[in-house]
């Protein structure tokens, strides 16, 4: 069995030296190799050199910070301008209210932007996924503008035409988006009035607007009542005859009017079989064709040098054509397609949220038969 080593108490001596050790290694060497913790030496050396640059570094800092809180606050609110590659813009993500556009004006842009560049950015808005073909980048205003830059890209295949100047707007709703495109088109070149009853009626029908009158009321709401009024005519038109008319931008207000007036008592059917048998070649003889139909659809029309309330004309009930159903009670059942299915749209003043519950039964029963 191993003996127990006797502890014994250290001589003054021993003490004396002991401490002395501990005193070299403790005060006498760097902080460095007294083996002090990593993370306390960087904070030291941090306020070092943080103090060595006084207040001119500071202040420095500060204005980088403050510029920077600046930069980030008006990209967030569409206010800076920047270059955009032709290819990332998917000019269609929005269908346009304008419907043509000359090649005469496109050719006096070309050269004005060939001659002096491009004056006013175009306005885009990010896309929440690829484009078609892969853009970034939504047009909001500017499709004359872009599709000149295009086109000089095309002919000369310069590198200055391979990027634009735009603006990024903030994500918008689809009815903000619309209203920011005919403000820009308004004050830049005024809409015809059939222009603006077609992009009511697609805002509408995209869902950016509960209906068409909705739509006209909040695009045009810097617009008069009478003028908003004219638009919900040529909406009419667009709604009924969009898809036969060839012309329909050589609609004069008064003729645009009264083709309106004779759509409301039930002329669709005769004025689409008329545009159907005889073509037209211009804007005027698709006027001399819709004239007959119009003036005798309703033989009855109120004499405006007779006093008294003018008679109210029956409306046509049942199929006016392959595509709208006329009720008795007065609602319109009109019936389209786009690329994601079919659709069913009710009109009238007998339309309800109570009926349209109803409707919606009535049709969940039915498609699970």
């Amino acid at each position: 069995m191993a003996k127990r080593r006797r502890l014994e108490t250290p001589s003054t001596d021993d003490l004396s030296r002991i401490e002395e050790e501990f005193r070299s290694e403790t005060f006498d060497r760097p902080a460095s190799a007294r083996g002090i913790a990593p993370i306390a030496q960087v904070a030291a050396d941090s306020a070092l050199h943080s103090h060595a640059g006084g207040t001119d570094s500071r202040a420095a800092r500060a204005r980088t910070e403050a510029d920077a809180a600046r930069l980030a606050a008006a990209q967030a609110q569409g206010l800076l301008m920047t270059e955009i590659a032709v290819g990332d813009i998917d000019a269609d993500a929005m269908i346009r209210d304008r419907m043509s556009m000359g090649e005469p004006e496109m050719l006096e842009l070309r050269l004005s932007i060939a001659a002096h560049g491009l004056r006013l950015p175009i306005e885009v808005f990010e896309l929440q996924a690829p484009g078609p073909k892969g853009q970034r980048y939504g047009l909001l205003s500017g499709y004359r503008r872009l599709l000149a830059v295009r086109g000089l890209l095309e002919l000369t295949e310069a590198e200055k035409y391979r990027t634009i100047r735009a603006i990024v707007r903030p994500h918008a709703d689809n009815g903000s988006a619309f209203v920011s495109m005919i403000e820009e088109n308004e004050v830049r070149e005024q809409l015809s009035h059939f222009e603006r009853g077609r992009i009511a009626v697609i805002a509408a029908n995209h869902g950016a607007f509960a209906n068409t009158e909705d739509a006209v009321d909040k695009l045009f709401a810097t617009g008069s009542k009478a003028k908003r009024s004219k638009i919900r005519s040529f909406a009419l038109i667009f709604e009924e005859l969009g898809d036969m008319l060839q012309f329909p931008e050589g609609l004069t207000e008064r003729r645009g009017l009264q083709l309106a007036q004779a759509l409301r008592q039930g002329a669709e059917a005769r004025l689409r079989q008329a545009l159907s048998e005889h073509p037209p070649a211009d804007a005027e003889e698709e006027w001399q064709t819709i004239q007959p139909a119009i003036t005798t659809i309703d033989p009855t029309e109120r004499d405006l040098r007779k006093g008294g309330r003018p008679r109210k004309s029956q409306p046509v009930t049942g199929w006016i054509n392959d595509k709208t159903l006329r009720t008795s009670s007065g609602v319109t059942i009109r019936r389209s397609q786009d690329t994601q299915g079919h659709i069913l749209r009710l009109e009238g003043a007998a339309i309800t949220s109570e009926l349209m519950d109803s409707l919606m039964v009535e049709i969940q029963a039915l498609l699970e038969r």
